[in-house]
């Protein structure tokens, strides 16, 4: 997805919010790029650094959490006030002692998504569009064929690099470490993770705490831009 994904969000918040949705390596504007964790948390940083950003309260949906703990891994959180994460956990695999992962997905399943992804790609960018909301046609202001458009404007190669990346992460160890606020966020009708992934990031992040919003998938941004946007101006009006 491309940054400007959140046009309508930030639309939405008031005027004294100074808001910022780059675009990541392998996405948008930045499409020629390699995509990775590291690559994007950079981008991410040097974006804060070219514009002196600080005390900033930090949203990162879906890939952009794991962007967001790489950042904060790799450069620390002194520029960060608050984290919102929307729908992510930060180990994908999901294990006998780990079920927080991607609903249904052990490491072999993760094995034989890549292997879709290679072998059907436009098979795979239906089967994502289709799961990143709670109704099947997507949300009112942004469809499933919107985000299909969207997923299918990338290079495959990029997005399976990227894809790579996320499930050989484990970011969990990073949580623990925190030392901004943390708001897990999730939807009660995603498909894509279960609840107790936000609830397990609220109780491991020192400073943690959950909202769920109702009515919403794994995009709660699109799907309730209204209600997240309050939960948002909430959170950062707390710090």
């Amino acid at each position: 997805m491309r940054g400007a994904i959140f046009d309508n969000l930030i639309a939405g918040l008031p005027d004294g919010f100074d808001c910022h949705a780059p675009d990541l390596p392998g996405h948008g504007d930045q499409a020629a790029a390699e995509p990775s964790l590291a690559a994007a948390a950079q981008t991410l940083s040097a974006l804060l650094e070219a514009r002196d950003l600080n005390d900033v309260v930090l949203v990162g949906w879906s890939m952009g959490a794991a962007v967001a703990w790489r950042y904060i891994e790799r450069f620390g959180a002194s520029r960060i006030a608050g984290l919102m994460t929307v729908d992510m956990s930060p180990k994908l695999a999901c294990e006998p002692d780990w079920p927080h992962g991607l609903i249904g997905q052990g490491e072999d399943d993760l094995s034989l998504t890549t292997q879709r992804m290679i072998a059907d790609w436009r098979g795979m960018a239906e089967a994502i569009a289709t799961t990143m909301f709670g109704q099947r046609d997507g949300a009112p202001g942004y469809s499933r064929q919107a985000a299909l458009n969207q997923i299918l404007a990338n290079d495959p190669g990029k997005m399976i690099t990227m894809w790579n990346a996320l499930a050989g992460m484990d970011k969990r160890p990073v949580i623990a470490r925190l030392t901004c606020p943390l708001l897990a966020a999730c939807g009660a009708l995603s498909r894509v993770y279960p609840g107790s992934t936000a609830q397990w990031l609220a109780a491991t992040a020192p400073r943690g705490q959950m909202h769920v919003f109702e009515a919403s998938g794994h995009s709660p941004h699109l799907e309730e831009p209204e209600a997240f946007a309050a939960r948002l101006v909430e959170f950062a009006n707390a710090l």
